[in-house]
């Protein structure tokens, strides 16, 4: 299991992928975050799913570029089209051989960039039958791996008008929520954005100590906002000492 991020918004794209590796109880980490091409036509890949067909896949990619797109791909469009294409081959190579080890073929891949030919940058979410979806203003991120416990706050907190510095903040709880949650998902992580104004890439590598400060914040400040939260109907109602004329008061008879 993993954790990949894809975030589109006015000023941007941001792009995080942590670096966990689990096989049965061994745990080591590796990169998922992927930048191919070149200057005006590079683009980033993410992947959830078995790491020899990610592995296998990108080398086809990168093997077709090298032969029919030496200068890059003209569109995020396009890129994701020839990566379909080499899904689907490594699917018919070894899908059979997979699921008679009991092994699903379970590639999920974003795909994130604005290439020379693209109106704005965009994200793409390729299943691993090699159709796609791509992301739009009024859910403005798609994820893959672990989902389910980062997806909450990106909900409550993120549109398509929340700037870049906020983005990265709420990218990194997403993925601190699925951290603390899940076994499978864990530092490292990379983050990356794409600025549409500079029209370029920046990237870094995070491990657990460089964000400690973040974490004891986050933490902190949860836990706070928990007991300053306005009392609900249940302080008069079910709380210790409370009046509870009109509820069920539930006792443990043992006559």
């Amino acid at each position: 299991m993993t954790y990949c991020l894809g975030i589109k918004i006015n000023e941007g794209l941001v792009c995080l992928a942590d670096g966990r590796i689990t096989s049965g109880n061994q745990v080591t980490n590796a990169q998922k975050l992927t930048m191919l091409g070149s200057g005006n036509a590079q683009f980033a890949v993410m992947t959830s799913g078995l790491r020899s067909l990610r592995d296998k896949t990108l080398a086809y990619l990168e093997r077709d570029m090298r032969k029919s797109h030496p200068s890059g791909f003209a569109t995020l469009l396009d890129a994701v089209t020839a990566y379909c294409r080499c899904l689907r081959q490594v699917a018919k190579e070894d899908r059979e051989q997979l699921e008679g080890s009991d092994l699903a073929f379970n590639l999920h891949t974003l795909m994130a960039g604005a290439l020379p030919d693209d109106g704005e940058p965009s994200i793409f979410l390729v299943y691993p039958e090699g159709n796609w979806i791509e992301v739009d203003h009024r859910t403005p991120y798609l994820s893959i791996g672990a989902t389910a416990y980062g997806k909450p706050i990106l909900d409550r907190a993120l549109t398509y008008d929340t700037a870049m510095a906020t983005a990265l903040k709420l990218a990194y709880l997403s993925f601190d929520s699925s951290r603390f949650s899940s076994a499978d998902v864990g530092f490292p992580i990379d983050l990356a954005t794409f600025s549409g104004t500079e029209a370029r890439w920046r990237k870094a590598h995070y491990d657990y100590d460089d964000l400690r400060d973040q974490r004891i914040w986050w933490n902190e400040h949860i836990k706070k906002l928990a007991v300053d939260m306005p009392d609900g109907p249940w302080a008069n109602e079910l709380r210790p000492g409370a009046n509870t004329a009109h509820l069920t008061v539930v006792s443990e008879d043992k006559s």
